[in-house]
């Protein structure tokens, strides 16, 4: 692997900045590195060589002023349910194969401002509906660390392409933990935003208005270091008038003397694996060692949390979808993952009347707590296509969405965090903290990596 592409997208910058290299040479690497890697795993759906290599050579002749972007000269990927003008938001299905967006979403003119090069598209799951990542219209990714195992989903592509050197970056975005799973399947970091910090816009109107669900979805960026994350954050927040649940505010706040953070070890009616409590323990004795106050927990309601998520999240979702834009067996998924939600006993108004009961209750917890450190998956990764077995997908999801799922019902921050290695298998930690407090996680993921390997980027195993 060439050195280039095991560098972060800071790193890169920083080479870019003090002409150690060249963007041409950095982008060039990424797109050999793509030849090489991409036929294996199927991660990027379309390349950008020749649009790339344009920007690098600007990015090259431009001023020592421009020089300082953040990420000048940097290549990126971009997930194929964002819009980039020029090529197809084609959320993975057939009948959007040709969709043209009219404008960039507004964090790809963002990141465009902050100097970065889109060098290709990431796959997704059929409109971003699984934790597996295979569709009808650019086929299957394939997990790097074992073919046989889900990538995550839905930034399947995404987590794919950084874990193995392919891209430094990705936007990928999140509903049910779609930055995170596949951060944790892949071995890579991602941040899901508090809801309305990073605006999420499509300029392709007239197919699909996700409803009250929509307002558990955030895009976010995903790296393979925290500083990524971080500056990623910088460069994509604030409000955009697209986006009415948007906002401004400070990208940071007080910090504790002594912060405390809470360790997540056992969650009522879970088993965690025993690689991921042992990761959590080693996260709790790092921040210890930094000052930090540390006490095990139970984390507060988190099965009522999931209740309400998949009880608002299936409120008319799949009624605005067309169901022949699915599979077969992905509609038939769709369908038993919704039932128990919609044969509950809660209306829609009496689960967002609890939803803010719950919302209250958890940033009550991490105001005593600054951060909540915890699985991401309360499960491992498991086979591909079981999330489509009728007799084991529920009881599969249900154990990797139950600590995901306060992140997008309660709008929450949080960060996936790689650890190192288990069983030839990625390990990872989730990090929450308050309603606009990425800092915070941050903070707390940046004292942990700094004791930590990331296990990526690596070469896909055969």
């Amino acid at each position: 692997m060439d050195r280039l592409c095991k560098k972060s997208a800071t790193e890169l910058a920083e080479l870019v900045r003090s002409k150690e290299a060249s963007s041409k040479e950095i982008v060039e690497a990424h797109f050999n590195r793509i030849k090489e890697v991409n036929p294996d795993i199927n991660a990027i759906t379309l390349t950008l060589e020749e649009s790339a290599l344009k920007l690098a050579d600007q990015a090259d002749s431009a001023s020592e002023e421009d020089r300082k972007r953040p990420f000048h000269g940097v290549p990126f990927t971009i997930k194929e349910n964002i819009d980039f003008m020029g090529t197809p938001t084609t959320n993975g299905i057939p009948l959007l194969a040709e969709s043209m967006p009219p404008r960039n979403a507004p964090i790809v003119d963002r990141m465009l401002g902050a100097g970065a090069i889109p060098i290709g598209r990431t796959n997704l799951p059929e409109m971003g509906m699984r934790l597996d990542t295979d569709n009808p219209l650019r086929g299957r990714t394939f997990n790097p660390w074992n073919k046989a195992l889900t990538p995550g989903g839905s930034s399947g592509g995404e987590a794919a392409s950084i874990a193995t050197g392919m891209s430094p970056f990705g936007l990928g975005n999140d509903i049910g933990g779609s930055l995170r799973n596949p951060a944790y399947c892949c071995g890579i970091a991602s941040l899901n935003p508090s809801i309305g910090r990073i605006p999420f816009v499509n300029s392709i109107e007239g197919f699909i208005d996700m409803g009250i669900s929509g307002a558990f979805l955030s895009d976010g960026p995903m790296a393979r270091s925290v500083e990524d994350l971080r500056t990623g954050l910088s460069i994509m927040a604030g409000r955009h008038i697209d986006d009415p649940q948007s906002v401004n505010t400070p990208l940071s706040g007080p910090i504790p003397k002594k912060p405390k953070a809470a360790l997540v070890k056992e969650i009522a009616n879970f088993n965690l694996p025993d690689a991921t409590k042992r990761e959590i323990d080693r996260a709790g004795s790092i921040l210890s060692n930094n000052g930090w106050s540390i006490e095990e927990v139970e984390a507060p309601e988190v099965e009522r949390v999931y209740e309400i998520w998949g009880t608002v999240l299936n409120s008319g979702m799949l009624d605005a979808m067309p169901e022949e834009v699915f599979k077969p067996e992905t509609a038939a998924y769709l369908h038993r993952f919704a039932e128990p939600f919609l044969s509950n006993d809660l209306n829609l108004d009496q689960a967002l009347i609890e939803r803010r009961r719950l919302r209250r209750l958890w940033s009550a917890f991490l105001t005593d707590y600054q951060v909540c450190i915890g699985p991401t998956w309360a499960n491992l990764p498991w086979p591909i296509d079981t999330d489509l077995d009728p007799e084991k997908g529920i009881e599969v999801l249900r154990q990797s969405f139950a600590f995901i799922a306060p992140g997008n019902c309660l709008g929450l921050p949080s960060v996936a965090l790689p650890m190192g290695v288990s069983d030839g298998l990625p390990t990872g930690i989730q990090i929450y903290s308050e309603l606009y407090r990425e800092d915070l996680c941050l903070l707390a993921a940046e004292l942990i990596e700094r004791d930590t390997v990331c296990p990526t980027p690596i070469d896909p195993v055969s």
